[in-house]
């Protein structure tokens, strides 16, 4: 095995002192008064050897790792894998690595992962909180661990958090429905007291009423099985002769899609709260209410960066508005 290229090493195959070696690899040449020569030579010896710094060391005498903890509720769902993809790219521009994972609404999991990060000491957190967290982000915060919530936050904590719009949202997507003609309209939503679902309801219902036409909710349990889901959206649907369906996420439309093909039944106009790899290939295209990405996250990893180096002053809550993307599934006749 290739033996490990420390300092010493660097400094006693170019005849200067350590501590030189290590002013130059932390960026304090100028500092130092150091001059470009040497730096330059310094450097592309490191680079000829391959010298990889220790990083448990650096940490030890920097206080931090560079590391941050990303949990969502499922990495699979392509909005969050999106998410991903882009705070990981953000924060590597920004010096930082991310590791995450899903907590798949299991408040125990949540809690392990939670604590687990904590051991590894990742300088900040982003989080999008399942139900059950409460003490969980009130210890996080109370320990002085930047974070910062997404998606939905805790009322009764108070944090950063970066969420979207979702009332406005789900409220320009039913008006969207009812400007159509459409009177019997329904929501696909879940039993939930998460925030984010809460405002996608009060959306809904806050268009019905201006529209004063009666409404028809479906909540699923998330422990449903697909199967059991899928003959309570057939029933809610057909039931209630519903014109159009807006699904409160994109995995419940996925399902109402695989109920209605299953039992051949008609689609009806329909709206699907986030984006969904499939809704552009389906045929009718599905109209969708699309969360901005990159506003999202570049909020996010700036907001929690500037709290890692002291520089947020306040909590800092933020509301990114969505986007309606019009497609065939709310407009085109489907026969």
């Amino acid at each position: 095995m290739k033996k490990r290229v420390l300092i010493s090493d660097i400094a006693k195959a170019l005849g200067i002192s350590v501590t030189t070696v290590s002013f130059i690899l932390n960026d304090k040449a100028k500092e130092k008064r150091i001059s470009e020569a040497l730096t330059k030579r310094v450097l592309d010896y490191v680079n000829k050897v391959g010298y990889k710094p220790n990083q448990l060391a650096k940490s030890l005498r920097t206080g931090q790792t560079k590391i941050l903890g990303l949990l969502v509720e499922d990495i699979a769902n392509p909005f969050f894998s999106n998410v991903a993809k882009h705070i990981e790219r953000r924060a590597y521009e920004s010096g930082y690595h991310i590791i995450y994972c899903s907590m798949d609404n299991d408040e125990h999991k949540a809690k392990e992962l939670i604590q687990l990060f904590i051991d590894r000491q990742v300088d900040g957190f982003i989080i999008t909180p399942s139900e059950g967290l409460e003490d969980t982000i009130s210890h996080i915060k109370q320990s002085n661990i930047p974070l910062v919530l997404f998606d939905r936050f805790v009322p009764s904590v108070e944090t950063n958090y970066v969420v979207s719009d979702n009332r406005r949202g789900s409220y320009e997507a039913t008006k969207h429905l009812l400007e159509a003609d459409n009177r019997r309209i329904g929501l696909v939503s879940l039993y939930s007291n998460q925030t984010q679902m809460r405002d996608r309801l009060d959306g809904y219902m806050e268009a019905m009423d201006e529209f004063r036409m009666q409404s028809f909710i479906k909540k699923l349990n998330l422990e449903t099985t697909e199967e059991e889901s899928h003959e309570q959206i057939i029933e809610f649907v057909v039931d209630n002769k519903l014109d159009a369906v807006l699904f409160a996420t994109n995995y419940l439309a996925v399902n109402g899609l695989k109920a209605l093909k299953a039992h051949h039944a008609k689609l009806p106009k329909m709206v699907a709260f986030d984006e969904h790899t499939l809704f552009k290939l389906h045929d009718p295209s599905i109209t969708v209410v699309s969360q901005n990405i990159e506003e999202l996250t570049r909020a996010l990893i700036q907001t929690l960066i500037a709290e890692i180096e002291g520089k947020l002053k306040e909590v800092r809550q933020l509301t990114i508005p969505c986007q309606l993307l019009i497609r065939e599934s709310s407009t085109a006749s489907q026969e």
